[in-house]
């Protein structure tokens, strides 16, 4: 850690930044991270929305303060693994605040728990949002779970 430079982790998952808004999606290797953020991203650009990757598979994560800063290893600047089809190319952004952690689900409870965390490092953690792999339209899945999120917080 410098006086520039907060301590980072390196999280594996896969972070996007759509419209101002950050999310890194968590889970181990298969779960579906990268295809569900792709399909998210694809999603929001056909809404007229803005998309980027920050990274994929490798996701430096720091604290400044109450935000959550997320930043990509230059070495896979815009890549993104589609599984059985390979490595493309997409637009990306080299850091961007997060703001959610996405929990990709196959199966599981019907009810997820109530105001879930995801850590992602030491003191490092989100709110999480669990989204179904197989979601016909997963941003606007978790465009509803934010809105019912936002609605129903605390005051």
């Amino acid at each position: 850690m410098t006086a520039d430079r907060p301590a980072e982790s390196n999280v594996h998952g896969t972070a996007i930044v759509v419209g101002t808004t950050g999310f890194i999606f968590l889970g181990p290797s298969g779960a579906g991270k990268s295809a569900l953020a792709f399909d998210c991203m694809t999603e929001a650009r056909l809404a007229g929305d803005f998309a980027a990757l920050i990274s994929d598979d490798q996701v430096f994560v720091s604290r400044h303060g109450s935000h959550v800063l997320a930043r990509r290893p230059e070495p896979i600047r815009g890549l993104i693994e589609l599984r059985h089809a390979g490595i493309v190319r997409v637009e990306s952004l080299p850091q961007a605040l997060l703001h959610y952690a996405i929990l990709p689900v196959q199966d599981g409870e019907r009810l997820p728990p109530e105001r879930e965390t995801a850590t992602l490092a030491a003191e490092i953690t989100l709110p999480a949002l669990r989204v179904p792999t197989g979601a016909r339209m997963p941003f606007a899945f978790i465009k509803a779970l934010i809105a019912t999120e936002v609605a129903t917080r605390p005051t």
